[in-house]
């Protein structure tokens, strides 16, 4: 996949319906979202419980777009293998959750799949700056993480915008999760990111049956983003 930092919308199937993954997944990428983007939980990092390497290999053939699999999960190290051999076509993993973040960037690389770190609403940007050179995107959480439908936390924006200033001309990605709703995106647009994570604010309203709501919902985040480019 070339780098572009065009808008990106990718939905967290975290607020699909759990019973209909596979069409859900169809559902959402025919009305037009660029990633599909899965949470991985372990009640342990983060207090809730999902996917486990099975389940997301079970979802891979549903998924044409780009697969983006976000571990917030500790230990991480041990697991790369086995999401990746599960079809992740980026791995995402946490600053907090490694010890040794950057041995744990080699680690998702040398399995051929993108690297992406993650950082938490009280990580600073500076977290960072020495992996930069070795990641395809940068994470900004803009709620804590482990549960969906949560306030966007606006001291965010900054830190964004730092992270942007950081990158440079280096072709990384800075992908937002939180909170992402057509009135917040433009502040994190504006600020530097390009993919947006979202989970109600793409899903609500439609379903397997009726799905335009979904497309609704994905262009009101991408116009709203765009408009402040």
């Amino acid at each position: 996949m070339s780098f572009d930092r065009s808008i990106k919308i990718a939905p967290s199937i975290l607020s699909a319906d759990f019973a209909n993954f596979g069409q859900e997944i169809q559902a959402i990428e025919k009305e037009g979202c660029d990633w599909v983007h899965v949470d991985v939980m372990d009640g342990h990092f983060v207090p809730n419980l999902t996917f486990g390497p099975p389940a997301v290999a079970a979802f891979r053939p549903h998924v044409k777009t780009f697969m983006d699999v976000h571990l917030m999960i500790s230990p991480v190290d041990q697991y790369i293998e086995a999401y990746a051999e599960a079809g992740a076509d980026m791995i995402v993993a946490h600053v907090e959750a490694s010890t040794h973040i950057h041995r744990t960037m080699q680690a998702i690389r040398a399995q051929g799949v993108k690297a992406g770190v993650a950082l938490n609403p009280g990580t600073p940007a500076s977290a960072v700056a020495e992996l930069l050179d070795l990641v395809d995107m940068v994470l900004v959480m803009t709620v804590n993480p482990g549960f969906g439908g949560q306030k966007f936390i606006h001291s965010c924006v900054e830190k964004t915008h730092d992270i942007r200033q950081m990158i440079g001309d280096r072709e990384v990605h800075i992908q937002i999760d939180g909170g992402v709703t057509p009135e917040t995106v433009p502040l994190v647009a504006a600020a530097g990111a390009d993919v947006f994570v979202a989970g109600s604010a793409v899903f609500k309203g439609g379903s397997v049956e009726n799905p335009a709501p979904y497309g609704a919902n994905i262009r009101a985040i991408r116009e709203a983003a765009e408009a402040v480019l």
